[in-house]
């Protein structure tokens, strides 16, 4: 273990990342074979950091092993020098699987030996710069930048993106100069068209009270979901069945609804809730609220062996963060009695036995028909009272429907037993009613009008429409619509449950999850995930969305209400030795530099201050626009321009302490670059966040033959527990948002503490163009 630990940061891993490696058996025994045939190919031990970090992202990503070793050859003969050449080689190889490789067909594919000069990518800026010059003089800093890297890349297939933006930048810095007062307001959103058949009505405002950008939920909705019934017309709904007495039910439920609209969200509390769940709340809530409805809570409570109050408790708090407020809530358990009685009446009709079968020989696609589906009803009444009264051991007995299922399954049992307390009944009873079972009467008792379900539903549906019938009581409609999943999680109860027995992740709120409540605790505003439902919209088919569009919803929110303070997370001290040690000066910063009238805070300003490492560098290179010999700086909000004098380094040769003069900005000239910086800040822990997992699926074992738990980021949580924050956040409460200037966006950690705040990264300020 400790050899291996050492063979993976001789390559340039951090010794958490090296750690972490470890953990994955498959991956770091791909990782030790390519970094021993690295030293077979070079004839030393030591492996440079450019080649260890291709070595790692190539070992990471390669799901044909025979691959390895040439895949590695040609990292280490710098024929695969950068990360987009390496994206080139896995690809190829992958759609290549016979031997031998074609190597001009490789090579071609790979950019091998392409080389891209400075002078190429300055002479292909400064093209794509002329082309759009007169729309740039216009829109200044509001022009799709973007736009200048793409056109710049077109014909630079194999240039480094970093060194094209850092083109770009500096050539629209020369061309447009620094950005003004103007520059950073708030571009002005274009006019709402109204749709032409609204009737004249802008958006619903479905999402609680908070009215979303564009087209509310209800506009969205797509194909079957627009064929809704009304309230009282049930029986116009495609396969529904028609009894003689269903005429007369409508009537009833009409008379006692008052023909509303009435919904149910209906968690079962043996889990929190995820981002799936966000959507089915917001549909089922929204739904009745846009057609002045009411939506119920209703707790599917029919298995105490796996229920707690915490998940009670929990999935409530997040129904009303999310902003909505349950018409009233209310447990599938009381109704234990009624569904008993109901259950005694099914086999009265005929239409349900006891049967004797044992679990394990249902299972499968086609289980034997029960050898006791003809037993007298008599008998079946009499065997089910021996049930409930607890004279059968578990397993010994279930009570089945006489029905075959849309999907072949047949008799689904109604009723097991299970000597488990209830959480709220207690040991009154030992027999528990199924889902099949439960589910559509306890919609019928409550009077819903559409009981919403996802898409893995549908195949019930009969089985609800005939249980409702057969028992003669009033009968809702089920209505399926698609599921929201994400890429790069997981959200299955039982897989969240291994990744906190294993340690990957520490509970069921850690922000590197897609559970509602890791993502409140990340930073998530609840309003952002509600506009992200929205925007995604309710349609049939089965939805698979990337991460980075709810991120994109999380930083428009948070761009208007998380109130800016500076920070440096890598501080490097700075004495300015024109100022004397005793002043200090109370600067001024706007909370919203785009809207000073919102408010702002005081910081402190001496001739100590921390600027941000990464914001310094000892030689003056080609693009870098921040502090360096000859290059001066401005430092913002406080009215400065800084020009290195002198750096000292400690023994080992690193730089930790600069000394600076300053100048007013009113008479220096404008420096190229502004940033942040920090004066008698407060020590503070920040976590910063990646994916948790590598591949887009990491439940498909064609993407990830080894598992979930074998496609771990080893760099998915990255602690600095000596960050420095300005004294703005003092006072600040657990789940408080704020910009960190030039960093992102974070939240208030409930780790804080009165000695020691934790800061959270909930999104970076930009999406980062090297995700996928």
């Amino acid at each position: 273990m400790a050899d291996s630990l050492t063979l993976f940061t001789s390559i340039g891993l951090s010794e958490q990342k090296a750690k972490e490696t470890l953990k994955n058996e498959s991956l770091s025994l791909a990782l030790t074979e390519a970094i021993n045939l690295a030293q077979g190919v070079l004839g030393a031990t030591c492996v440079d950091k450019a080649i260890g970090t291709l070595l790692y992202g190539m070992t990471s990503r390669l799901k044909d092993p025979r691959r390895l070793a040439f895949l590695t050859e040609q990292i280490v003969l710098h024929r695969i020098a950068t990360e987009l050449q390496l994206t080139a080689a896995l690809d190829f190889v992958k759609s290549q699987p016979q031997d031998p490789i074609n190597m001009l067909e490789f090579e071609r594919a790979c950019g091998v030996g392409v080389v891209i000069t400075p002078e190429q990518i300055e002479d292909s800026v400064e093209a794509v710069i002329q082309k759009h010059r007169d729309q740039l003089m216009n829109e200044r800093y509001r022009f799709n930048m973007g736009l200048l890297m793409g056109e710049a890349r077109a014909g630079l297939k194999w240039a480094d993106g970093k060194i094209i933006k850092n083109e770009v930048d500096m050539q629209v810095l020369q061309l447009l100069g620094p950005k003004t007062e103007a520059d950073l307001e708030k571009k002005p959103k274009a006019p709402k068209q109204k749709a032409p058949d609204n009737d004249g009505k802008e958006e619903t405002a479905v999402n609680g009270d908070v009215r979303v950008e564009g087209r509310s939920l209800m506009e969205q909705l797509r194909g079957e979901a627009l064929k809704f019934h009304k309230p009282g017309e049930n029986y116009k709904t495609e396969g529904y069945v028609v009894t003689p007495n269903t005429m007369q039910l409508l009537k009833e439920h009409l008379e006692l609804t008052g023909g509303q609209v009435r919904t149910r969200f209906p968690p079962e509390p043996n889990g929190i809730l995820h981002i799936g769940h966000a959507k089915a709340i917001n549909f089922n809530f929204g739904f009745a609220k846009a057609n002045n409805g009411i939506c119920f809570l209703r707790y599917d409570d029919t298995n105490p062996e796996k229920e707690e109050e915490k998940y009670f408790t929990g999935i409530r708090n997040i129904v009303e963060w999310l902003g909505y407020q349950p018409y009233k809530v209310t447990h599938a358990s009381d109704n234990f009695q009624k569904l008993y009685d109901l259950a005694v009446s099914l086999i009265g009709r005929g239409h349900a036995y006891v049967c004797h079968q044992r679990g394990e020989e249902l299972k499968g696609h086609n289980p034997p028909p029960s050898p006791w589906r003809d037993r007298p009803t008599e008998e079946s009444l009499l065997l089910f009272e021996r049930m409930k009264r607890g004279l059968f051991a578990e397993g010994e007995a279930t009570l089945r429907m006489k029905i075959v299922m849309e999907d072949g399954k047949m008799d689904p049992v109604a009723y097991r037993i299970k000597y488990t307390p209830h959480h709220r009944s207690g040991d009154t009873w030992c027999i528990y009613p199924t889902y099949d079972y439960t589910h559509c009467l306890c919609d019928s008792i409550e009077h819903i009008t559409h009981s919403l379900c996802t898409k893995e539903f549908q195949a019930r549906r009969s089985s609800y429409f005939w249980l409702c019938n057969a028992l003669d009581v009033y009968c809702p409609v089920q209505w399926e619509y698609g599921r929201l999943n994400l890429t790069y999680t997981v959200v299955s109860k039982r897989k969240i449950i291994r990744l906190v027995e294993t340690g990957v992740v520490r509970d069921w709120d850690d922000p590197r999850l897609f559970t509602l409540t890791a993502l409140r605790r990340r930073g998530f505003p609840a309003v952002a995930i509600n506009n992200f439902c929205a925007r995604v919209g309710v349609t049939v088919a089965q939805t698979t969305t990337e991460p980075h569009l709810l991120e994109a919803c999380v930083r428009e929110v948070l761009n208007d209400s998380a109130p800016r303070a500076m920070a440096v997370l890598e501080p490097l001290k700075v004495t300015i030795n024109n100022i004397s040690h005793m002043t200090q000066v109370e600067v001024s910063v706007p909370d919203f530099p785009a809207n000073e009238a919102r408010g702002s805070h005081n910081v402190p300003f001496t001739n100590i201050i921390y600027i941000e490492s990464s914001d310094f560098r000892e030689e003056m290179e080609k693009g870098y626009k921040r502090l360096c010999p000859g290059q001066p700086v401005g430092l913002r909000h406080a009215g400065y321009v800084i020009t290195l004098e002198s750096c000292m380094k400690d023994v080992s040769g690193k730089v930790v302490e600069l000394v600076v003069s300053c100048t007013s900005s009113d008479v220096a000239e404008k420096p190229k670059a502004f940033i942040q910086w920090v004066s008698q800040p407060l020590q503070c822990e920040v976590r910063l966040y990646e994916r948790l997992f590598l591949h887009k699926n990491p439940e498909d074992v064609s993407e990830v033959p080894g598992g979930f738990l074998s496609d771990i980021n080893p760099d998915s949580m990255q602690v600095i527990d000596s960050a420095l924050v300005d004294r703005s956040v003092l006072g600040s409460k657990a789940f408080d948002k704020f910009q960190f200037e030039r960093i992102g966006y974070f939240s208030v950690d409930p780790d804080s503490t009165e000695e020691r705040m934790v800061f959270n990264r909930t999104v970076t300020l930009k999406e980062d163009p090297g995700k996928i």
